[in-house]
């Protein structure tokens, strides 16, 4: 293997390249540290207490891949301390095996995104920890979908080390975006390419809230292809592979570890989620698109499954283009939110387009976790609406790139249709956002967002707060003395499950 590996370039001057990605707003940020008692605007209601965890790929070093993609940056974890109505924050690095070894030479070390072959030295293990952070258990799992996660403390930000669950992760891989069963408090997971680059293999598995492994079951998917997120309802999982495809022999060439397949079906896997084995899954088929994250799935009283995720009919990763390097205008890429009615018992396995339920640009869509799994009436996504007014040629200079970027957040009943959206401003964009229910006993949907700002016009970063029964104002936008660039996942941990930690 060693034959693989590049030459390190020598020790001078350092700077990030002149790309997109790495520019204006999208310049790495690099800042470890902490902030008490940030600047707030408004006032943030006192039943909010919990922590915002969220995560960017930041590269401490400049890559040594020419137009590396902004993804492949180290995992920098963000804490926002909401308690009392005040703020504070926290931001580390996860002590990822590369991270380490990068700040010892001084130099970066990893090559292509997902291709062990391009890098300048052998790894153990490569990850990035940069795509999600979860707590679970105690601890605070930094993910990303190549390699088992890494534990974090929650108060403190310290990298505990790679996470294994105690010997018992039966795979070599974990998603990004594992999912807990509100109601058992079942911690339920999977990994594809889940013995290694190139296979087809993915393992399913869950964990008891007190993390003890309880399901495994090994599939072989119909591509070698990604499967970013992953839906799950109280009787199944259900699995969509995105048509950018994983071919051994193209990355020991030096190629990339993705390549867009406008040839193949956007499949979903729909597998029973206790007591299965590999023979029981089944691969349904929809026209080639790209499946983005999943609002939520459930059971409805007939037994099918309904499905809601936004859809792209188009690569949303352009820089990962197909075999003739055909890649669309990232302007022109835009995903609907969309429907899929799954029959999970049916030998009908083709099942069409799917039904739009919003016919509007929209991502990451997140609900009341508390209904996870089950009918919900609320979704509240990222939001692209040019009508808002936001200014595009002032702040086009200075967005950098290689994201979509959403000028607003929606909050969408799924029942009735009605659509509100929340616009920060006309030189802002906005990054994912979480819900935070008003307290314990709040019906579905009643609470608060939460989510990042990019305020252009300052080159700043604030944080924003909604309550959901006045969708249109912020209650307060708390105020950041240094620029987050953008990120890809968090999540909210409530006071009460972090008490025996702060204490």
């Amino acid at each position: 293997m060693a034959g693989h590996f590049r030459a390190l370039k020598p020790f001078g001057t350092q700077t990030f390249p002149d790309k997109p990605q790495f520019s204006g707003f999208m310049k790495p940020c690099r800042f470890e540290g902490e902030v008490q008692n940030l600047e707030v605007q408004g006032n943030i209601p006192d039943c909010i207490d919990g922590t915002f965890y969220r995560v960017m790929p930041d590269p401490q070093l400049p890559p040594f891949i020419d137009n590396d993609p902004w993804f492949n940056g180290d995992g920098n974890v963000s804490a926002f301390r909401i308690q009392s109505s005040k703020v504070h924050f926290k931001q580390r690095y996860v002590r990822t095996e590369k991270f380490l070894r990068e700040r010892e030479a001084q130099r970066a070390l990893l090559g292509k995104y997902r291709n062990k072959f391009t890098d300048a030295v052998a790894f153990k293990v490569r990850t990035t920890a940069n795509t999600n952070v979860f707590y679970f258990n105690g601890k605070l799992l930094a993910c990303k979908e190549d390699a088992p996660p890494y534990a974090m403390n929650p108060r403190t930000l310290e990298t505990i080390g790679l996470e294994d669950f105690d010997g018992q992760l039966p795979c070599l891989t974990f998603t990004a975006h594992p999912k807990v069963d509100p109601k058992t408090g079942e911690f339920v997971c999977f990994g594809y390419e889940a013995k290694g680059d190139g296979t087809p293999d993915v393992c399913y598995y869950s964990f008891s809230p007190d993390g003890k492994l309880l399901e495994t079951v090994w599939l072989v998917a119909p591509v070698v292809a990604m499967i970013h997120d992953f839906a799950v309802t109280e009787n199944y999982v259900i699995f969509p592979l995105i048509p950018q495809t994983c071919d051994i022999e193209r990355m020991k060439a030096g190629g990339e570890h993705w390549q867009w397949n406008s040839n193949i079906p956007f499949y979903l896997g729909v597998l029973p989620r206790h007591g299965a084995n590999s023979s029981d899954v089944k691969w349904f088929r929809a026209p080639n698109s790209f499946p983005g994250h999943t609002s939520n799935a459930y059971e409805d009283s007939e037994g099918r499954i309904v499905f809601d995720l936004p859809v792209s009919d188009k690569n949303v990763f352009f820089w990962w283009p197909d075999a003739d390097g055909n890649a669309p205008d990232p302007h022109t890429i835009r995903a609907d939110l969309v429907r899929f009615i799954i029959e999970p018992k049916s030998d009908n396995l083709d099942l069409g387009k799917g039904k739009i339920i919003l016919n509007q640009d929209c991502e990451f869509p997140r609900v009341d976790d508390r209904i996870s799994m089950s009918e919900r009436e609320h979704c509240f996504f990222n939001f692209m609406d040019p009508s808002l007014g936001t200014e595009f040629e002032a702040i086009g200079p200075v967005m950098g790139g290689g994201y979509a970027p959403y000028n607003a957040i929606a909050h969408l009943n799924v029942k009735t249709g009605s659509l509100e959206k929340y616009f920060p401003g006309t030189k802002h964009m906005v990054q994912e956002c979480v819900f935070v229910p008003r307290n314990e006993y709040a019906k579905e949907g009643d609470g608060f967002v939460i989510f990042l700002v990019n305020n252009y016009g300052m080159m700043s970063s604030e944080l924003h707060l909604v309550d959901t029964n006045n969708f249109e104002k912020a209650v307060a936008v708390v105020l950041l003395p240094i620029r987050l660039r953008a990120g890809l996942h968090g999540n909210w941990v409530h006071g009460q499950d972090l008490a025996l930690i702060d204490n």
